[in-house]
Formats: C-alpha cells, structure tokens, sequence
C-alpha cells in the first residue's frame, strides 16, 4: 500500500469511525448533571499519531460537525444544546489531532509514553478548548467548567490514554508489554 493510500485510508476509516461514534450511545456517554463523556476524540488522536496533523484535523472536523449535528437532532441533556454552536462543536476539534502529534512527534523516541502522553494531551485539549469556548460564549460558568474538567476530562484522557496505546502499538507493532503485533511493518509517517 502507497503511503498516499495508507493515508486515505486511515483517515477515511477513522472518519467513519467517528460518525459511528457521533450517531451511536457510543460517542457520547450519559453521564451526570445532563454532561456527557465522549470517546469521540479517539479517533482523532489515532489518526493524528498514525497520519499526521493534517489527517488528525481533517478527522477532528468530521467529529465535530458530527457531534454538532447529533446535539441538533438528538441532544441527551442540555449542556448539549450548546453544541450546536460550531464555535463549540466545531472549532476546538481542529486542533486535538496538532495537539497529539506534537506531543507524539515531540516523544516519538519513547513510544509508550510518547503514545500515553499523546492521548492524553489530544484528550485535554479537547476538554480544555470546548469547556473554554463553552464559558467564552457564556454558555457556562467558568466554576461550572472546572467541574466538568475535573469529573469529565480527567476520566477522558485515561480512557483515551489506554485506547491510544492499544491501537497505536498494535499497528505500529510497538511492544507495550502485552506481547507484539502481527501486522506487517509499515513505514514512519517521517518516511513519506
């Protein structure tokens, strides 16, 4: 496989990955106080480390209209509401999957940690942008905010943590101490 059609690819099945997760239970989890734990940011950090920034924010737009449409036709609460703002939904999504890579980029030569740290910087810049843009806009407090950071964000970033390094190791064949992949090696992104 080109690495311009690995590129596709990944970046296509990620993408619809995030639709599933937008239109299903999935995507956003009920959770207290009408807030919901999202593992739609996965995705975006997956790709992000697999493909680069720019499959990152091209899948980080997919899960941000998708989440802005799924909060127009079927919001589980009201701080749903607020998202159909793409202000909201939208914007800070473009950045999560720059956020990851950086942090992948920047960590590379340690890929457990760097993978771990990555899922977890992906994961809060998402809590961090859509809680800010949420106070921003007068949408919620800022006290209101910290909350959902603490008792959301933090339950996220693990959760994107552990998924992140499953996925990524697996098909990067990196040995996080479960044993190894039976993927093929593929080339670094460093090498298209």
């Amino acid at each position: 496989m080109t690495l311009r059609t690995r590129f596709i690819a990944t970046t296509g099945a990620l993408s619809a990955l995030s639709i599933v997760l937008a239109m299903t239970p999935l995507g956003m989890i009920p959770w207290f106080a009408g807030a919901s734990l999202t593992t739609m940011h996965i995705p975006v950090i997956i790709g992000a480390i697999l493909e680069g920034p720019v499959a990152g924010t091209i899948i980080g737009l997919v899960f941000g209209l998708f989440g802005m449409i799924r909060s127009m036709i079927a919001p589980q609460g009201p701080i749903d509401l607020m998202f159909q703002n793409p202000m909201v939904s939208v914007l800070p999504r473009l950045v999560i999957g720059v956020a990851a890579w950086g942090v992948w980029n920047l960590l590379k030569k340690y890929p457990v940690p760097g993978i771990i740290a990555a899922g977890i910087a992906g994961s809060l810049t998402n809590t961090i942008l859509v809680l800010g843009a949420l106070s921003l806009l007068n949408f919620l407090p800022w006290s209101a905010a910290v909350g959902v950071a603490v008792t959301n964000g933090l339950l996220e970033a693990v959760a994107a943590a552990i998924i992140t390094l499953a996925v990524v190791s697996a098909w990067k064949r990196i040995d996080n101490g479960t044993g190894k992949s039976s993927l093929p090696d593929l080339p670094d992104e460093q090498e298209k």
